[in-house]
């Protein structure tokens, strides 16, 4: 049987390149977004890249808790096990605060609540899986100072990259916390946190216009790769044997701006486990989504 794999924000950049490269193995790969149309000619664009290829469009918005449910249900529907779930998709550069439809502030809501809120609903196909995996997209920012979350979302102050700075080093922590936790119920599920490195994607549409066309150049012909080099560490972190619970992956280039994917070390921030402990609970809070493991073996 041919492992089922799900890609969240695949209709383009990194989250694309990823779920073309994952098809490309057989497996069958659920291509999501929050608009229909694109989800549907991305998978097209896949398949017609990838012959043979088993790809199926669905819509997601991770900024919707119902939509975050709704998608979860047809996924149970099939009654097939999740093998892989890729936590890719998000928001950057929201230049005024704004709040999802749970009320959530935007940037916070979906790159780590809404992916929370998914892999809990999606986490009894995952554990049906032989050996399920989880990979969580951060980025290098979250090892920025502004990253901290003692106001994750940004209530008393607002600023778009530090928005963008506390959701990505919540992407790490909720990861952490995930193989934390599946290990102290026994399950052989794998989770790990990527960065990518230096890229331009879509999420720089949020950006002035001279912001983004400085951008183009420090990223295209500076420092960044393409997006399809991007992938590398999602896609290391995915399939790789040696990849091990709990890691961070990245480029091991200058910078980890670009390079071949490996380990690499984690954020400052995200080395306090009662950090990660308190931002899984507030989470559990806010989304009312609470995580149901098998009980541990016993000693």
């Amino acid at each position: 049987m041919y492992k089922r794999q799900i890609v969240t924000g695949a209709t383009g950049g990194i989250g694309w390149a990823t779920a073309r490269e994952l098809a490309r193995s057989g497996a069958e790969v659920l291509v999501t977004g929050r608009d229909p149309g694109r989800a549907r000619r991305a998978a097209e664009r896949m398949a017609a890249e990838v012959p043979g290829a088993r790809v199926r469009p669905d819509m997601l918005d991770l900024a919707d808790l119902a939509s975050v449910t709704g998608f979860a249900h047809r996924v149970e529907h099939g009654g097939r096990p999740v093998d892989l779930l890729v936590n890719n998709a998000g928001v950057m550069g929201i230049r005024h605060r704004e709040t999802t439809k749970d009320g959530f502030e935007l940037t916070f809501g979906t790159n780590h609540l809404g992916h929370y809120a998914l892999t809990g609903r999606l986490l009894p196909l995952l554990l049906a899986a032989p050996a399920p995996r989880v990979v969580t997209v951060s980025a290098a920012i979250a090892r920025s100072p502004m990253a901290e979350l003692s106001d994750p979302q940004s209530a008393r102050r607002y600023h778009p990259m530090a928005a963008y700075a506390k959701s990505k080093l919540a992407n790490v922590l909720f990861a952490l916390e995930l193989q934390h936790r599946a290990d102290a119920a026994g399950v052989p599920l794998t989770s790990v946190a990527v960065h990518p490195g230096t890229s331009l994607t879509g999420l720089q549409r949020h950006a002035p216009r001279p912001v983004r066309a400085l951008a183009r150049v420090a990223l295209d012909r500076l420092v960044g790769q393409p997006v399809e080099q991007a992938a590398l560490s999602s896609l290391y972190a995915a399939t790789a044997d040696e990849v091990t619970p709990g890691g961070f992956y990245g480029p091991t280039g200058r910078f980890e701006a670009r390079g071949a994917p490996g380990p690499v070390e984690l954020p400052t921030l995200a080395e306090d486990a009662r950090a990660a402990r308190a931002l899984w609970e507030s989470s559990e809070r806010l989304t009312r989504v609470r995580y149901r493991w098998p009980e541990p073996p016993p000693p």
